[in-house]
Protein backbone atom coordinates (compact mmCIF):
# COMPACT_ATOMS: atom_id res chain seq x y z
CA UNK A 1 0.00 0.00 0.00
CA UNK A 2 1.28 3.37 -0.85
CA UNK A 3 1.50 6.36 1.16
CA UNK A 4 0.56 9.72 -0.18
CA UNK A 5 1.26 13.03 1.71
CA UNK A 6 -1.72 14.95 1.80
CA UNK A 7 -1.01 18.06 0.48
CA UNK A 8 2.52 17.49 1.38
CA UNK A 9 3.95 17.02 4.77
CA UNK A 10 0.83 19.17 6.23
CA UNK A 11 1.77 18.67 9.66
CA UNK A 12 5.09 19.63 9.84
CA UNK A 13 4.74 22.56 7.22
CA UNK A 14 2.46 24.78 5.52
CA UNK A 15 0.04 22.66 3.73
CA UNK A 16 0.35 23.17 -0.31
CA UNK A 17 4.11 24.57 -0.33
CA UNK A 18 7.59 23.85 -1.62
CA UNK A 19 8.35 22.69 1.96
CA UNK A 20 5.95 20.46 2.28
CA UNK A 21 6.41 18.65 -0.57
CA UNK A 22 10.26 18.53 -0.04
CA UNK A 23 9.56 17.50 3.49
CA UNK A 24 7.24 14.41 1.91
CA UNK A 25 10.06 13.89 -0.33
CA UNK A 26 12.41 13.34 2.95
CA UNK A 27 10.01 11.35 4.76
CA UNK A 28 10.27 9.17 2.26
CA UNK A 29 6.54 8.95 1.37
CA UNK A 30 5.68 7.44 -1.80
CA UNK A 31 4.04 10.36 -3.34
CA UNK A 32 2.16 13.50 -3.03
CA UNK A 33 -1.23 14.92 -3.53
CA UNK A 34 -1.97 18.75 -3.99
CA UNK A 35 -4.66 21.23 -4.76
CA UNK A 36 -4.57 23.08 -8.23
CA UNK A 37 -6.59 26.26 -9.26
CA UNK A 38 -5.79 28.82 -11.92
CA UNK A 39 -4.98 32.73 -11.71
CA UNK A 40 -6.29 35.80 -13.31
CA UNK A 41 -3.53 35.07 -16.26
CA UNK A 42 -4.47 30.91 -16.31
CA UNK A 43 -1.24 30.18 -14.59
CA UNK A 44 -2.10 27.12 -12.23
CA UNK A 45 -1.54 27.26 -9.15
CA UNK A 46 -1.28 25.11 -6.10
CA UNK A 47 -4.04 25.95 -3.29
CA UNK A 48 -7.04 24.56 -1.27
CA UNK A 49 -9.18 27.06 -1.20
CA UNK A 50 -10.38 29.34 -3.58
CA UNK A 51 -9.78 31.93 -1.37
CA UNK A 52 -6.43 33.33 0.21
CA UNK A 53 -6.86 33.82 4.04
CA UNK A 54 -7.38 37.64 3.85
CA UNK A 55 -10.83 36.94 1.40
CA UNK A 56 -9.19 37.69 -1.82
CA UNK A 57 -9.82 35.30 -4.48
CA UNK A 58 -7.10 33.62 -6.59
CA UNK A 59 -8.97 33.84 -9.94
CA UNK A 60 -9.17 37.76 -9.40
CA UNK A 61 -4.85 38.13 -8.40
CA UNK A 62 -2.10 38.21 -10.93
CA UNK A 63 0.63 36.01 -10.08
CA UNK A 64 3.12 38.69 -8.89
CA UNK A 65 0.25 39.38 -6.21
CA UNK A 66 0.20 35.91 -4.72
CA UNK A 67 2.29 34.95 -1.45
CA UNK A 68 5.45 34.03 -2.00
CA UNK A 69 4.60 30.32 -0.23
CA UNK A 70 1.87 29.64 -3.07
CA UNK A 71 3.48 27.74 -5.74
CA UNK A 72 2.70 26.85 -9.63
CA UNK A 73 2.13 23.18 -10.28
CA UNK A 74 5.01 23.83 -12.18
CA UNK A 75 7.34 24.41 -9.42
CA UNK A 76 6.36 21.10 -7.38
CA UNK A 77 6.41 19.03 -10.21
CA UNK A 78 9.68 20.41 -10.78
CA UNK A 79 10.66 19.50 -7.00
CA UNK A 80 8.92 15.95 -7.21
CA UNK A 81 10.54 14.85 -10.25
CA UNK A 82 13.97 15.30 -8.76
CA UNK A 83 16.27 11.82 -10.80
CA UNK A 84 18.31 11.75 -7.17
CA UNK A 85 14.63 9.75 -5.95
CA UNK A 86 15.70 6.67 -7.48
CA UNK A 87 12.27 5.20 -7.02
CA UNK A 88 8.73 6.33 -8.60
CA UNK A 89 7.21 9.12 -6.78
CA UNK A 90 3.69 10.23 -7.65
CA UNK A 91 2.10 13.75 -7.98
CA UNK A 92 -1.85 12.79 -7.62
CA UNK A 93 -3.33 16.55 -8.67
CA UNK A 94 -6.75 17.75 -7.73
CA UNK A 95 -8.69 19.74 -10.14
CA UNK A 96 -10.55 22.08 -7.86
CA UNK A 97 -14.33 22.23 -9.84
CA UNK A 98 -16.87 23.28 -7.62
CA UNK A 99 -19.85 25.50 -9.21
CA UNK A 100 -19.95 27.53 -6.02
CA UNK A 101 -16.55 28.61 -6.54
CA UNK A 102 -15.77 32.13 -7.87
CA UNK A 103 -13.06 29.92 -10.63
CA UNK A 104 -15.27 27.06 -11.27
CA UNK A 105 -14.63 26.33 -15.17
CA UNK A 106 -17.31 24.86 -16.79
CA UNK A 107 -15.47 25.11 -20.28
CA UNK A 108 -12.69 23.05 -17.65
CA UNK A 109 -9.76 24.86 -19.31
CA UNK A 110 -7.58 23.83 -16.05
CA UNK A 111 -8.17 20.44 -17.05
CA UNK A 112 -6.97 21.05 -20.21
CA UNK A 113 -3.94 22.92 -18.54
CA UNK A 114 -3.28 20.43 -16.32
CA UNK A 115 -3.16 17.84 -19.30
CA UNK A 116 -0.78 20.01 -21.35
CA UNK A 117 1.52 20.28 -18.76
CA UNK A 118 1.79 16.26 -17.82
CA UNK A 119 2.07 15.68 -21.24
CA UNK A 120 5.02 17.93 -21.60
CA UNK A 121 6.64 16.72 -18.26
CA UNK A 122 6.40 12.96 -19.61
CA UNK A 123 4.49 10.35 -17.63
CA UNK A 124 7.38 7.74 -16.60
CA UNK A 125 9.91 10.00 -16.63
CA UNK A 126 12.24 10.42 -13.95
CA UNK A 127 10.74 8.37 -12.10
CA UNK A 128 7.59 10.29 -11.85
CA UNK A 129 4.10 8.77 -12.22
CA UNK A 130 0.81 11.52 -12.33
CA UNK A 131 -2.82 10.94 -11.53
CA UNK A 132 -5.32 13.53 -11.95
CA UNK A 133 -8.38 13.47 -9.44
CA UNK A 134 -11.62 15.70 -9.28
CA UNK A 135 -15.09 15.41 -7.74
CA UNK A 136 -16.05 16.42 -10.88
CA UNK A 137 -16.44 13.89 -13.35
CA UNK A 138 -16.81 16.21 -16.43
CA UNK A 139 -13.33 17.62 -15.51
CA UNK A 140 -11.73 14.24 -15.48
CA UNK A 141 -13.57 13.38 -19.09
CA UNK A 142 -11.46 16.36 -20.50
CA UNK A 143 -8.45 15.14 -19.59
CA UNK A 144 -9.38 11.93 -21.00
CA UNK A 145 -10.44 13.06 -24.16
CA UNK A 146 -7.05 15.20 -24.65
CA UNK A 147 -4.85 12.02 -23.53
CA UNK A 148 -6.27 8.87 -22.43
CA UNK A 149 -2.86 7.54 -21.27
CA UNK A 150 -2.89 10.01 -18.56
CA UNK A 151 -4.64 8.21 -15.06
CA UNK A 152 -7.66 9.51 -13.97
CA UNK A 153 -9.40 8.78 -10.45
CA UNK A 154 -12.49 10.12 -9.33
CA UNK A 155 -13.46 11.67 -5.63
CA UNK A 156 -16.48 10.94 -3.80
CA UNK A 157 -17.38 11.44 -0.59
CA UNK A 158 -20.64 9.15 0.03
CA UNK A 159 -20.69 5.52 -1.20
CA UNK A 160 -24.03 4.76 -1.31
CA UNK A 161 -23.79 1.28 -3.96
CA UNK A 162 -20.10 0.38 -4.54
CA UNK A 163 -21.93 -1.14 -7.99
CA UNK A 164 -23.41 1.96 -9.29
CA UNK A 165 -19.98 4.05 -8.48
CA UNK A 166 -17.89 1.56 -10.00
CA UNK A 167 -20.00 1.02 -12.92
CA UNK A 168 -19.92 4.71 -13.51
CA UNK A 169 -16.53 5.14 -13.48
CA UNK A 170 -15.33 2.50 -15.20
CA UNK A 171 -17.81 3.42 -18.23
CA UNK A 172 -15.99 6.93 -18.05
CA UNK A 173 -12.81 5.23 -18.67
CA UNK A 174 -11.49 6.37 -15.17
CA UNK A 175 -8.58 4.12 -13.80
CA UNK A 176 -9.37 4.83 -9.54
CA UNK A 177 -11.65 5.68 -7.13
CA UNK A 178 -10.77 8.26 -4.18
CA UNK A 179 -12.81 7.72 -1.50
CA UNK A 180 -13.74 9.72 1.58
CA UNK A 181 -12.02 7.27 4.84
CA UNK A 182 -15.28 6.94 6.65
CA UNK A 183 -16.67 5.81 3.20
CA UNK A 184 -14.80 2.83 2.25
CA UNK A 185 -15.66 -0.60 2.91
CA UNK A 186 -14.40 -3.95 2.04
CA UNK A 187 -17.33 -4.66 -0.54
CA UNK A 188 -16.04 -1.40 -2.66
CA UNK A 189 -12.52 -2.58 -2.43
CA UNK A 190 -13.77 -5.53 -3.85
CA UNK A 191 -15.95 -4.47 -6.55
CA UNK A 192 -13.12 -1.61 -7.93
CA UNK A 193 -10.56 -4.17 -8.02
CA UNK A 194 -12.30 -6.63 -10.03
CA UNK A 195 -13.29 -3.67 -12.22
CA UNK A 196 -9.78 -3.22 -12.35
CA UNK A 197 -9.82 0.11 -10.19
CA UNK A 198 -7.56 1.31 -7.81
CA UNK A 199 -8.33 2.71 -4.45
CA UNK A 200 -6.71 5.30 -2.81
CA UNK A 201 -8.54 6.51 0.31
CA UNK A 202 -8.35 9.94 1.95
CA UNK A 203 -7.70 11.46 4.20
CA UNK A 204 -6.69 8.81 6.94
CA UNK A 205 -4.04 9.80 9.66
CA UNK A 206 -5.48 7.51 12.31
CA UNK A 207 -3.25 4.56 12.60
CA UNK A 208 -5.60 1.87 13.46
CA UNK A 209 -7.61 3.16 10.27
CA UNK A 210 -4.29 3.12 8.11
CA UNK A 211 -3.69 -0.16 9.46
CA UNK A 212 -7.88 -1.43 8.90
CA UNK A 213 -7.22 -0.31 5.16
CA UNK A 214 -3.63 -2.09 4.36
CA UNK A 215 -6.14 -5.26 5.36
CA UNK A 216 -8.58 -4.22 2.99
CA UNK A 217 -6.06 -4.40 0.60
CA UNK A 218 -6.22 -0.83 -0.40
CA UNK A 219 -3.78 0.51 -2.81
CA UNK A 220 -3.12 3.52 -1.18
CA UNK A 221 -3.97 5.91 2.10
CA UNK A 222 -3.40 9.95 1.36
CA UNK A 223 -2.31 11.68 4.76
CA UNK A 224 -1.04 14.32 6.96
CA UNK A 225 1.28 12.16 8.59
CA UNK A 226 3.13 10.12 6.29
CA UNK A 227 5.62 9.01 8.10
CA UNK A 228 3.35 7.91 10.70
CA UNK A 229 1.86 5.72 8.42
CA UNK A 230 5.36 4.09 7.00
CA UNK A 231 5.55 2.78 10.42
CA UNK A 232 1.98 1.33 10.94
CA UNK A 233 3.18 -0.21 7.90
CA UNK A 234 6.00 -1.22 9.08
CA UNK A 235 8.25 0.75 6.63
CA UNK A 236 8.98 3.52 9.20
Amino acid sequence: MRVIAHRGASVVERENTLGAFREAVRLNADGVELDVRRTASDVLVVHHDAHLHDGRAIIEMQDDELPDWVPTLAEVMDVCRDPALEREFVINIEIKSAPNDPDYDAEHQVSAAVAGLVMGWGIGDHHGEVIVSSFDMEALNRIRDIDPGIPTAYLTFEVLAPDLLVGRVTAAGHTAIHPYVASTSPALVDVAHAAGLEVNVWTVNDPDQIAQLAAMGVDAVITDVPDIAREVLGRG
